[in-house]
């Protein structure tokens, strides 16, 4: 039985790129590529001459069985998007799945992703995060989406189209709110990088005013809504909760870690309200 190697791609800079992704790839049978036009030239710079073959958002559900017959055939498969790491709001899911469920192993070759490339210099909370991919086209369906997620305590990752990345950022300030810290993620690895953190009213005066920043591949990071000001479905606040729970003897470190299982929300801020809160129910009592 053959292996499905999932290979993740340069995300610009092609000295990213792995020796092992590079050996994988020439010593596979044959490589599924998103776009074998794209594809081919990166392959021939480094002098892989594997067979191309496409695999892509409208003819995967199609070419699964003849893939998953190869791979029990003992052939050995690469999986390639056009950049950055497959499956992550690129084709291949249907394949991996259904390899798997062959019995057919699956081997992740892992290098570069726009989120994640985006996420650890963005200058937001990292230790919890959502990733939404690409919001909706039309804009009431993206608005609709963004009211979704306007509660959402983790750090929220979007990629975003050049032609559409000021109005989404325009849809975000209307929905999340022009004070809602946020950071503009562009062309990473690249000749012209840019990353800039800022409330996203401030974003969109920037963007709007400097077209050069509405070309090139965008990652959007929006920081998460701060959990003392969400209510449950009871009405309980994260203050609230903790209050509680420091006045009847409960430890900050164990409150802090009720109140993100319970509603949600970061961990360290959790805590650094209860200590805060019980530094100062002590100096009421001594006070008193």
């Amino acid at each position: 039985m053959g292996i499905l190697y999932v290979v993740a791609t340069p995300i610009g800079n092609l000295g990213d790129w792995s020796a092992r992704a590079r050996e994988v790839l020439a010593a596979v049978d044959v490589i599924a590529a998103e776009d074998t036009r794209h594809s081919r030239p990166l392959l021939q710079h480094f002098g892989i001459g594997t067979p191309l073959i496409a695999l892509h958002a409208h003819n995967e559900n199609e070419r699964v069985d003849e893939l998953i017959q190869r791979l029990l055939n003992g052939q050995s498969l690469a999986l390639i998007s056009d950049a950055g790491t497959p499956l992550v709001s690129d084709p291949g899911f249907p394949l991996v799945r259904a390899a798997l469920l062959a019995g057919v192993r699956v081997s992740p070759i892992p290098g570069a992703s726009a989120a994640m490339a985006a996420l650890s210099v963005c200058g937001l909370p990292s230790d919890r995060f959502v990733f939404e991919g690409f919001l909706p086209a039309r804009a009431s369906a993206r608005r609709a989406r963004l009211q979704l997620l306007k509660n959402e305590t983790r750090t929220l990752i979007f990629f975003e189209a050049p032609h559409r990345l000021l109005e989404s950022l325009q849809d975000m300030v209307q929905v999340m709110g022009g004070t809602r810290e946020a950071a503009l993620a562009r062309e990473l690895t690249k000749t012209f990088e840019t990353v800039r953190m800022a409330p996203l009213d401030e974003l969109v005066v920037w963007v709007s005013s400097d077209k050069d920043q509405q070309r090139g591949e965008s990652v959007v990071l929006l920081r998460g809504h701060e959990a003392e000001d969400i209510p449950d479905q009871s009405g309980v606040t994260a203050a609230a909760l903790l209050d509680s729970l420091l006045k009847h003897g409960v430890s900050v470190k164990t409150a802090a870690i009720i109140a993100e299982e319970v509603l949600g929300g970061r961990k360290k801020a959790h805590y650094q309200y209860a200590l805060e809160a019980q530094t100062a129910l002590h100096k009421v009592d001594s006070d008193a």
